[in-house]
């Protein structure tokens, strides 16, 4: 009886057994057949990191390809701050004793380790310097191993050729080249070539565990045509081991050029344009080519020098920059200013158009609306003019007249159709729509207004509210020197991709045909005539714009503002010239200048002198400018320089600005503008007293 009692056992521990083995082939199957893939991943191996690399930014030329901003190349060192600290922390490991495993490791900071483990290895190669502690450690509190640190991006070619050689060594420290952007000429058409921002965290995509971004365009040319500039990304794909050291490229996509920017204006003529605007304290000019609505230069001043932005600026200069009271960011050139008497030409425009060519004014002096008077600078009257005369001599009350006469509706119209009160659409940021009195914007913001006769009257002298832009006066007087057609203007000449092709085309855009509305040619030469007699004839207001043996055609303009408080004027001359064959408009306006015939007609006049010495021959210069910071200084008068024909001053300045002074409320002008540059800010100096690294700083 036992022994089956035995037997039994031996079969369940047989069974058992077998079942057991069963079950472990099963499981031996799972994790090593049909779970193979599963558990081949988790097993550390050789793995690709893709890293992003910015693409090659596009240069800006002139219209004669002379360079205004460009790329130089930066060899970099750049740190993985996450790869280093990693690397430290399994080097630290595998040194310890059996004893020092149980201790617990005091935690080292990145600076620290980056001090001890990195820096005296890149002193070898003679690589090693001064740095700010605190910019590294908050690149790595924000960005970690995502973002490259920039540990310097000052070697020489032979200095990268021979670590490229040793990178091995330093697990996540590399060299790269990387391109930089350098503006030649400083200081020179910086409101139009503008400069750039570096890129933030916030423009890593999630795709790429490695990251360089491009920087991008926030003012200028550089921001409105930053899809244009920007180059094609590159790709360089690297094979690393488990531990995280590279062991080689694996492929590599070469970043692409981004397209050319031609632009409109003249590098000498901006370079004349800009040393004649220093003269004064703040101010702007425009100067034009009629024919086609091409801006040969855009000068406004105080300016600034983009390279002061490259990579990014340091806290003490942009704080310079913005406690500079001049305003050195605004684009003058595309910013309001009361335009004065510059508006009695749209409104002779708009007169002729309207059946008031041939009206007369007995100008007594005064126009009276009410108990209230607005008074021509002529204290004691003009007497009886035409439209030709009054322009000669900027007569307010026969403008004011010829307003009320055809009614203030016809009056907006005119001037919309000119372009005023709206932007001209030229390819710059935060441009200016001016003000125009009477138009649906005027009225949404002044709702408590209408417009009466007195503020018809305003409207035609340029007093009251009205606002225009530097540009958009170029552009009207572009249509009255070149027989009435209406350009957009342009400060892009073309864009070139070296692939795509033309992407811009140079091509002028005709807005509007005067004739084509309605004004009678001979009409129009009127009012070019009273232009031609303000400059040439004596009583007119724009004698000192006038060049000695080539005639032209100007207009001053006298307008009453407060400026920081203080009330004061703006100064204008538009001009055109040849007369018979306008080849250039000149536009200055002055901030605190006593009047356009003594301030900005010096100005105009001097800017005239070396577009026509060009013309016959004579090399303009161009050369790097400094930043000019500009004063708040109220000017009577530019002085000409003493060889100059027209340096006598003339007894008949002109309008003074103050006619309307009864009725008109002067409200202050904005001076600085509304959107400051938001640029990238160098991290201050850490307390050891370190360098500033040129490195992407961190924004917080």
């Amino acid at each position: 009886m036992k022994q089956p009692r035995y037997r039994y056992r031996l079969y369940l521990l047989t069974l058992l057994v077998l079942v057991g083995c069963g079950v472990l082939l099963t499981k031996l199957y799972e994790v090593q057949i049909e779970r193979q893939e599963e558990f081949r991943e988790l097993m550390p191996d050789n793995y690709e990191v893709r890293i992003r690399e910015p693409g090659v930014r596009g240069e800006i030329t002139d219209r004669n390809g002379v360079t205004l901003a460009k790329n130089l190349i930066d060899y970099q060192v750049v740190f993985d701050l996450e790869e280093i600290h990693r690397d430290y922390l399994e080097h630290s490991k595998s040194e310890k004793t059996e004893e020092e495993e149980d201790t617990p490791e005091e935690k080292k900071d990145i600076v620290a380790i980056i001090n001890e483990w990195v820096r005296p290895r890149l002193a070898v190669h003679g690589l090693d310097t001064s740095y700010s502690a605190r910019a590294l450690s908050a690149h790595y509190k924000t960005h970690g191993g995502l973002v490259p640190y920039v540990f310097r991006d000052d070697l020489t070619y032979e200095q990268f050729a021979h670590f490229a050689e040793h990178n091995l060594e330093l697990p996540g420290v590399y060299v790269r080249v990387a391109p930089r952007r350098v503006y030649p000429f400083g200081a020179l058409a910086s409101h139009v070539v503008g400069f750039l921002k570096q890129w933030e965290k916030g423009d890593v995509p999630p795709e790429f565990k490695h990251y360089i971004g491009d920087a991008r365009g926030i003012e200028g040319i550089e921001a409105t045509l930053d899809q244009y500039l920007r180059g094609s990304e590159g790709i360089r794909t690297i094979l690393k081991d488990e531990k995280g050291k590279t062991l080689r490229d694996v492929d590599y996509m070469r970043p692409g050029p981004g397209s050319e920017v031609a632009l409109t204006i003249d590098a000498r003529v901006q370079y004349l344009t800009e040393s004649v605007l220093r003269r004064a304290g703040r101010a702007a000019a425009v100067v034009m080519d009629p024919r086609t609505g091409e801006v040969l230069a855009m000068a406004s001043v105080p300016d600034f020098d983009p390279n002061d932005f490259i990579p990014a600026i340091t806290t003490e200069k942009y704080q310079n920059y913005r406690s500079n009271k001049g305003a050195p960011f605004l684009n003058r050139a595309i910013s309001n200013f009361p335009p004065g008497s510059t508006f009695k030409i749209p409104t002779a425009i708009a007169g002729c158009l309207n059946g008031q060519h041939g009206a007369y004014c007995n100008c007594i002096g005064y126009t009276a609306y009410g108990k209230a008077k607005i008074r021509c600078w002529k204290t004691y009257g003009h007497g009886n003019l035409g439209l030709a005369e009054a322009i000669q001599r900027s007569c307010n009350p026969y403008f004011m007249k010829m307003a009320n006469t055809m009614g203030p509706e016809k009056m907006v119209e005119t001037f919309q159709n000119l372009g005023l009160g709206k932007t001209t659409g030229i390819r710059l940021p935060n441009e200016s729509p001016g003000i125009l009195p009477g138009s649906i914007e005027w009225q949404r913001r002044f709702r408590d207004k209408s417009m009466t006769p007195a503020f018809t009257g305003m409207l035609s002298i340029g007093q009251g509210d009205s606002e225009a832009t530097p540009l958009q006066m170029a552009s009207i007087i572009s249509a009255v020197a070149n027989g009435g057609r209406f350009y957009q203007p342009r400060i892009v000449r073309s864009v070139t991709h070296p692939t795509l092709g033309v992407q811009i085309a140079d091509r002028a855009k005709l807005k509007l045909d005067l004739l084509k509305e309605g004004l009678d040619p001979t009409h129009l030469e009127t009012i070019r005539t009273g232009m031609r007699l303000a400059a040439n004839k004596v009583g007119g207001t724009a004698r000192r714009a006038s060049l000695a043996d080539i005639v032209i055609g100007a207009k001053t303009g006298t307008a009453q503002t407060v400026d920081l408080g203080i009330k004061t004027h703006v100064a204008w001359t538009v001009a055109f010239a040849p007369y018979d064959s306008p080849r250039y408009v000149v536009v200055v306006a002055v901030k605190r200048g006593s009047s356009g015939g003594a301030v900005a007609g010096p100005l105009v006049k001097l800017i005239l002198t070396g577009l026509f010495a060009q013309e016959e021959g004579h090399k303009l210069p161009l050369a790097k400018l400094s930043p000019y910071q500009g004063n708040l200084d109220i000017i009577d008068a530019i002085s000409l320089p003493d060889d100059n024909q027209l340096a006598a001053t003339f007894s008949d300045n002109g309008e003074t600005g103050d006619e309307a002074s009864s009725i008109v409320i002067v409200k202050p002008e904005p001076e600085v503008p509304e959107n400051l540059p938001n640029p990238t800010i160098k991290p201050e100096v850490d307390q050891r007293g370190s360098v500033i690294p040129r490195a992407i700083p961190v924004q917080e």
